[in-house]
């Protein structure tokens, strides 16, 4: 199991990334997806970008923190968790990353993913 952490800038204010990253028709904007299943309700489940990340929501602070157990397939021993905190930024918001437990067979498929495809599409949004 790997840790991966990074730190994004985004062009919007804190409260419109919250709003892009947990609402279902905001997330369907910048993934170009339409079937994002997204909540604010810890324990609800969620699925985006055509069911290639899909998870359980445990815990949003508004416009703040966002933390997620994303799935790898098989239940893993030690659960994948993803950390998203927004801070104000002066150039919008500074998103810090951290996913703990990664796979290691998966690692470098998830980190090229937030990089060129999850955080590109949304600072691509804004």
């Amino acid at each position: 199991m790997k840790d991966y952490k990074n730190y994004y800038i985004i062009h919007g204010p804190p409260e419109d990334v919250y709003m892009a990253l947990t609402n279902p028709f905001s997330i369907g904007l910048w993934t170009g997806e339409e079937d994002a299943v997204m909540s604010t309700e810890p324990g609800s489940e969620f699925s985006i970008m055509g069911d290639s990340i899909a998870g359980k929501n445990l815990e949003f602070i508004e416009n703040k923190k966002i933390v997620q157990q994303w799935y790898f397939g098989e239940e893993e021993e030690t659960p994948s968790i993803v950390t998203i905190k927004l801070h104000n930024h002066k150039e919008g918001t500074s998103v810090e990353l951290n996913h703990t437990n990664i796979p290691d067979e998966a690692y470098t498929d998830i980190v090229d993913g937030w990089n060129t495809i999850y955080f590109k599409s949304l600072r691509d949004f804004f």
